[in-house]
Parts: structure tokens; sequence; C-alpha cells
């Protein structure tokens, strides 16, 4: 069965390791509280640029917000001389609150996720029994991707894959020859990510993974998260394709679908909830809004009990 959105990003890596395009710079942000990370990724002929996956810092103890991590990018796209276009969501993350309207009125760009968020929003909502003012159609968001839509960054082509499994929604976008694969693939010594939230399914996930897998081995990736794995001192975050087909020690080549669903299903029962599921998926979904202040002038987030 023929993939055209697959075809279409292999093209477009191939090409630009040929040179015949322009090769996307990317600036990588580390947040080691949650272990995410977030980039700038920008056209180096027009200086047009994406963010993704952006923190606003959130400490749960005391419930106040900073925009630290989120001034640090800021500084670096000013610095640089760059211009905004895209504020590019993988998925409505669960462990950290994303910056990206702190960012947009700062810098600009249109916030985007998959469509699929609605799947995610719904289920949110009824979780959260958040009001009719709530709303559930992705329109928070400036653009909803689906899969194989193309977007650019200045002369840069770029594309997004739906790649579920850890959550409906989640996108991966190719932009040139390097891939922001958000919450679906790790570093080869750490492996993949959990599948066990709602809407998740390890299947599912399986086959988006050999999905990105199928790029060409040079492709650059860049991961979301990286939380060091055993015997290894520094954190890392960016890899190959061929890399992870060769050592990924979850799914690298010859582990079957079966296999790796077992493996999967049995390590994320013994995995406890992100530390800030609860405070960030209310927010994430809401496309990184905080909710509108309450009558006293204090914004307020719930803690559902005995839900989840």
């Amino acid at each position: 069965m023929t993939d055209p959105a697959l075809a279409h990003a292999t093209r477009l890596v191939e090409e630009t390791r040929a040179g015949t395009r322009p090769t996307p710079q990317v600036q990588a942000f580390f947040h080691e509280p949650t272990f995410t990370v977030s980039y700038v990724v920008w056209c180096p002929r027009t200086r047009r640029a994406a963010i993704v996956d952006s923190v606003l810092d959130f400490d749960p103890n005391s419930g106040r917000t900073s925009t630290a991590s989120a001034e640090a990018i800021e500084r670096f796209v000013r610095d640089q001389g760059l211009t905004v276009d895209w504020q590019l969501e993988t998925h409505a993350h669960a462990d950290h609150l994303s910056a990206a309207p702190f960012l947009k009125e700062r810098l600009g760009g249109r916030i985007a996720i998959g469509r699929e968020i609605t799947t995610v929003q719904n289920a949110v909502g009824n979780v959260f029994n958040l009001g009719p003012e709530f709303r559930r159609d992705g329109s928070d968001f400036d653009q909803l991707f689906t899969d194989g839509e193309t977007f650019r960054i200045g002369e840069l082509d770029a594309i997004a894959l739906h790649v579920p499994g850890h959550t409906p929604a989640d996108m991966a976008y190719v932009v040139g020859d390097a891939v922001f694969a958000g919450d679906t693939i790790f570093m080869p010594d750490y492996g993949t990510a959990r599948a066990d939230f709602p809407g998740g399914n390890a299947r599912t996930l399986y086959r988006s993974i050999r999905r990105l897998l199928s790029l060409p081995r040079e492709t650059r990736l860049f991961m979301c998260h990286d939380y060091g794995a055993p015997g290894r001192d520094a954190f890392a975050w960016e890899t190959t394709v061929g890399a992870e087909r060769d050592w990924n020690v979850h799914v690298r080549d010859g582990v079957g679908e079966d296999a790796f669903v077992e493996m999967r299903e049995a390590r994320d029962r013994t995995l406890g909830m992100p530390r800030l599921i609860l405070p960030s998926i209310q927010v994430n979904v809401r496309a990184g809004r905080l909710p509108q202040p309450e009558a006293n002038g204090i914004r307020y987030l719930k803690i559902p009990l005995d839900a989840l």
C-alpha cells in the first residue's frame, strides 16, 4: 500500500541532503525540570522560523507560572534576526505547559497542532468537566494539520505526518532533512514513548514509529524529551533514522510488532502518572492558554479526584 505523505517526506529529505533544497538550521533549548526539548528551526536564506514545543515554567507546589524559559527562546530569535511564522505543537503534552501563546504575542507565528486534537479535547473536557466556554472543535489553535499537509518556513518545505499511538493527535514535522518527532520515539538507548494515555495504543505507536523509520537513514531526528539513559552522562536529543533502526532498545530493526506491544504494555503498567499531567493537559488542549480568571481575579486549574 502506498503512503503518499511518506513518499513526499522522503523526497524532501533526499533533495535537502543532495543540496538542491536549503538545509534547515536548528537550535535546541533543554528544559531540565521537565526533560523537554524545545526547538527553533529556521531557513538560512530568509531567516523565517518556527518554534517547536515551547515550555511555560510551572511550579506545582506554589501554582506559580514563569516565562523564563520562553524568554530564552525569545532572546535567541531576536538575536538571530529571525521572523517566526509558526508555533508548532507535536501534541497536547502531559508533562509541561506550552508557552505558545506567550511566544506568539511576543514574536508572532500561528499555533498549530494535528487535527485529532479534537478527540483529546473531548476526552479532557469530560474528565475535567470543563464548561460550555471550553471549545472542543480545535478552534483555540490557528491551524489544525491533517496527515500529509504541507507548509513552508521561508524557503523550507515542510510536511506534517500523523503519528498516533502516544496520543491520538501526535504529529511529527518533517522540515527539510529534519524531523521533530514529538513523543513517539526517544534516543536509541532510551527507547520509545508510553502508550497508556486515553486514546493511546502500543500497536498504533509501533506502526507510527516504523513509518518514521522508513525515511532515509541519514534523516535527522530531534526528540521532544530525554530522561537520561543508564550509562550515559549527558542529555541528548538529536540522532538519525539509521541510528534508531540499528540501536533503539525497543524498536530497532528486527523487533516485530507483537514483541514491541508486549514489551510496551508491560512497561507502561509500571509507570506512574507524569508529575504535571493534571495542570498541563488542561492548558495544552486550549493551545497553551490559561483558564480565564474567576470573579476574584484568580485563575484556577481543576484536580479531578479518583478519576484517573
